[in-house]
């Protein structure tokens, strides 16, 4: 009798573990499906719409000629998905320097606060030597907003985000810039006990910048009108006096710069000779030429700034008494004045349908050296 009710104890204890184990699977697989839903996302973030990228090298600023610019690519909407960290708290959406058509975007979260000079130190040490620019940022949570960091940030954080551009005049990132950059952030992570999120794909990241390097070189444009000297060259001192008197001030590159209210160059006056202007040499320079430049996806409003430039080299040419060419050296008169509009129109018109406005951070970003 005693050993019937032992069996069927021991039975009813062998049903009962199993239906534990069995409860305790399907809890597991249950909160695992529940993850993979909050993690999950189907979103490109790129400007432009897949393309075959472009082969050989990116094909540098060009002046003065003017093809008629390639089909307008058709720009993409940018989702900022929310999704739930490590720890249980819900990940910042990006901070609002950064755009993830043009940066590629890992987010980092320290369970404990973490030093943000200790972040930069170790950062620095693991991203030395990429060849785009790497901005970082921290999220302060009783301010609710993401601030920059530098050498000189102070402050201990949960959240960082670590953002490095996909393309400049340079060109695109490669896969060693992907690679740098992607496992130097993991390294700090890791150094940290901190959990990286949103790792973004070898692929997609070297696909979005092809795509979108293809597209900056497509409307890269810099246009440039010539003053020639009739016999005698142009005097150093004068051609300060004239820059100066329209405004214009010497730059660290030896170029005269005309500016905006925000300080934004809107066109430039260069030697056409090898020397560089400096103020402290300008007394004793000659030159037989002189070059106006227009950065085409650096200016807002070009056409207006073009007119602006055009007015200037007239006025300067009439009183170095020279005249105004194109690189040909043929007189450049209205008809020459009015294809070069159309052709500014054109190419600010294709930025603004891809959402990059000329003359935009966005576009002062991509179109840097």
């Amino acid at each position: 009798m005693d050993s019937e009710l032992q069996i069927g104890l021991a039975a009813l204890g062998i049903t009962a573990v199993v239906g534990i184990i069995a409860y305790n699977k399907w809890q597991e697989r249950k909160h695992r499906r529940q993850a993979e839903q909050a993690f999950k996302s189907e979103h490109r973030d790129v400007l432009l719409e897949p393309q075959e990228a472009p082969q050989g090298e990116r094909v540098e600023p060009w002046t003065t000629e003017f093809p008629s610019p390639d089909a307008n690519p058709a720009p993409a909407s940018i989702p900022h998905p929310a999704a739930h960290g490590p720890v249980g708290r819900v990940t910042p959406g990006l901070p609002p320097a950064i755009d993830p058509r043009i940066d590629c975007v890992i987010r980092i979260e320290s369970i404990e606060l973490l030093h943000a000079p200790r972040l930069w130190t170790a950062q620095s040490e693991q991203l030395q030597g990429i060849s785009k620019p790497v901005r970082w940022f921290a999220f302060d949570d009783a301010e609710n907003l993401w601030r920059p960091l530098t050498a000189h940030s102070a402050g201990s954080f949960h959240w960082f985000c670590a953002a490095m551009q996909l393309v400049d005049r340079h060109g695109a990132i490669g896969e060693n810039d992907f690679m740098h950059f992607s496992g130097g952030v993991q390294r700090v992570a890791e150094q940290f006990l901190a959990v990286p999120t949103d790792l973004p794909t070898r692929a997609e990241a070297l696909r979005n910048a092809a795509d979108l390097d293809q597209f900056c070189a497509g409307v890269d444009v810099q246009i440039g009108v010539n003053i020639i000297s009739h016999n005698q060259p142009f005097a150093g001192t004068k051609i300060r006096a004239l820059a100066e008197a329209s405004g214009m001030t010497i730059g660290d590159d030896g170029a005269f710069h005309a500016r905006d209210e925000s300080g934004h160059t809107l066109f430039t006056l260069c030697n056409m000779e090898p020397a560089l202007f400096a103020a402290d040499e300008m007394r004793n320079l000659m030159t037989n030429g002189l070059t106006f430049v227009i950065d085409v996806p650096r200016v807002a409003n070009g056409v207006v700034v073009f007119d602006h430039m055009m007015q200037q080299a007239n006025h300067m040419a009439d009183a170095l008494q020279g005249n105004v060419v194109d690189d040909n050296r043929a007189p450049f008169g209205p008809d020459a004045a009015l294809l070069i509009r159309s052709q500014i129109q054109q190419f600010q018109a294709q930025m603004a349908d891809s959402e990059v406005p000329a003359g935009s951070p966005l576009a002062l970003r991509l179109f840097s050296a």
